[in-house]
């Protein structure tokens, strides 16, 4: 097939994705009563509410799967498997279905933070589906939001814009099942990124391993920019802004998974983001390693329907792929706090496992220039005036 040709084929994909997004977005609208609607609906682009996520557990602006009935969760179900790769969508629903396991953990005794009305602290049916503008419009976006699952997307003339941010997390990291099994969902970005680790050389691991301690979480956080000199925000700066601050530290003193220690200062400035990629670059890396660094950037993009993540797989090749830089601080066993971080032209990996005995992972995708459509919507309002 020529490149025409095939560019003529990914383009009509890319197209039917988008009407399935716009069929599904409306479908749910339909189902939900008035009073539904105005919760769930947002005027687009609503930039302060738009560009606002989570990995917390909390109160944020939505209808939450809990307001629903089966019908309508089945619609919004619908709607998020639509943004994700069939094994994303099964990714997506063992994180939610980890509350259940999280709050046997915890005792049942966790409260949710912001919530007025009797909630529970871990609750599968608290995770928040948001419709920004008219489905179909010239400009308009969706995202699905709760405790470790962020996934938004902006459609600006009929074009799907860079679909970050993309988070997954899961706390327990790791469940034991019945007999020798384990239940690990983000199990390829963890052993990838230490498979990676182990390949290198002494020489290359110099240059990789920005420090022996771990940031204690992300260092981006959940800004709405990527942004330069970030360290990791506190743990009480991660909550919606309608939270009070008195329900966000009950929370925080009833979660023991924030106590883990903080970064000593002399290797803050390590772990500083700037817009200068810090670690081993690909270009350095032999074939064998190029091919786990690879794998591991497919653990991120393969989380997307698969016309949208071959077009973004296509663009970290040649020299674009050279550019890219793997980071590393923390222990290199299993089980020891740990974090990576891949940069390069237009994408941002962070991977944290710190809290929890190191057995509760955030990990997320960000693109510095075009998170939320801010790349696509200037050009946007720019051919508008």
């Amino acid at each position: 097939m020529g490149e025409t040709a095939a560019a003529r084929t990914r383009d009509h994909q890319l197209r039917a994705l988008v009407e399935r997004m716009t069929e599904a977005a409306t479908d749910w609208l339909t189902s939900l009563s008035t009073d539904q609607r105005a919760k769930a609906t947002y005027d687009f682009p609503a930039n302060d509410e738009r560009t606002a996520w989570y990995y917390t557990p909390t109160e944020q602006g939505g209808l939450p799967l809990g307001e629903m009935d089966p019908i309508q969760q089945r619609l919004a179900h619908r709607l998020v498997a639509c943004g994700l790769s069939g094994p994303g969508y099964a990714t997506a629903a063992t994180i939610m279905g980890l509350e259940n396991v999280l709050d046997a953990i915890e005792g049942w005794r966790t409260m949710y933070p912001g919530r007025t009305m009797p909630s529970r602290g871990r609750d599968p049916q608290l995770y928040f589906v948001t419709v920004f503008g008219q489905p179909g419009g010239k400009a308009w976006g969706w995202r699905v939001g709760g405790h470790h699952l962020s996934v938004s997307y902006t459609i600006v003339d009929g074009r799907i814009a860079s679909p970050t941010p993309l988070f997954f997390g899961a706390n327990p990291a790791e469940a034991r099942l019945v007999g020798p099994g384990v239940l690990r969902p983000l199990a390829g970005e963890e052993d990838l990124g230490r498979e990676l680790l182990r390949a290198l050389d002494p020489e290359q691991l110099s240059i990789a391993v920005l420090a022996p301690v771990a940031p204690t979480d992300i260092v981006q956080s959940n800004r709405p920019i990527v942004e330069v000199g970030a360290l990791p925000r506190s743990a009480a700066q991660l909550f919606g802004r309608t939270v009070p601050a008195s329900s966000v530290q009950e929370f925080l003193g009833a979660d023991n998974q924030h106590g883990h220690p903080s970064t000593p200062a002399n290797d803050r400035g390590a772990l500083r983001y700037e817009n200068r990629p810090k670690g081993l670059a690909a270009s350095r890396m032999t074939p064998a390693q190029r091919e786990i660094f690879a794998a591991l950037i497919r653990q991120y993009v393969d989380r997307l329907p698969d016309e949208l993540a071959d077009l973004h797989a296509a663009r970290l090749t040649g020299t674009a792929f050279d550019a890219m830089h793997f980071a590393w601080a923390g222990g290199q066993e299993r089980r020891q706090p740990h974090y990576y971080r891949i940069q390069g032209p237009r994408l941002l990996i962070e991977y944290d496992n710190t809290q929890n005995d190191a057995n509760h992972i955030h990990a997320v995708w960000r693109d510095p220039e075009g998170d939320f459509g801010i790349d696509l919507l200037a050009e946007h309002y720019r051919l508008a005036h």
